[in-house]
């Protein structure tokens, strides 16, 4: 909807071919970056696989099983979903965590005694997943890269801190908050 008012408005305004020439120039800017992009992302993904074969994911988890247990008391079978699901994305690897995420909530939901209302796990999943701890943001740094930083990396600290303060913030209001 967005799109299509801002095309009216720019026909409207600048006239037809300014809002022709506006699309094509942006629609082969964007070509451009992604083109620009598909190196940093092919290394990256080509890290994070060797990241994943090494075991180093698999060793994550089971660092963080004590947190898990503590953040997901009632998990069950679904804690292992849960805990690859957040290793990967401490890695950068979101391509990676979306199939156990999504593996995680089915198996929490096959034991949800009320199935039309969340569970307290897929609450607190849900809000560690919206507030996203990364240590290795990948996708932002090809971005950058991509851009023409001269530093693409020097936002992995800022990142870190941010996203540890978001989540941080969330297991603290899944927590306090009542549950119901």
């Amino acid at each position: 909807m967005m799109l299509a008012v801002g095309i009216v408005v720019m026909i409207i305004t600048k006239g037809g071919d300014a809002a022709l020439n506006a699309l094509l120039s942006g629609a082969g800017e964007a070509v451009t970056l992604c083109l620009s992009m598909c190196g940093a992302y092919i290394f990256w993904m080509g890290f994070m696989g060797v990241v994943k074969k090494s075991g180093l994911m698999d060793g994550l988890s089971k660092l963080l099983s004590p947190a898990m247990r503590f953040l997901f008391p009632n998990a069950g079978e679904a804690a292992t979903a849960i805990s690859m699901n957040i290793s990967a994305n401490m890695l950068g690897m979101g391509n990676a965590a979306t199939p156990y995420g999504i593996e995680a909530m089915r198996l929490m939901q096959k034991n949800n005694p009320k199935p039309n209302i969340a569970t307290y796990e897929m609450c607190v999943f849900l809000c560690i997943n919206a507030s996203c701890l990364e240590l290795l943001p990948s996708g932002l740094i090809a971005l950058r890269q991509a851009c023409g930083s001269t530093a693409p990396a020097s936002i992995v600290l800022p990142t870190f801190l941010s996203s540890a303060c978001a989540t941080i913030v969330a297991v603290l209001c899944c927590k306090l908050l009542p549950q119901a």
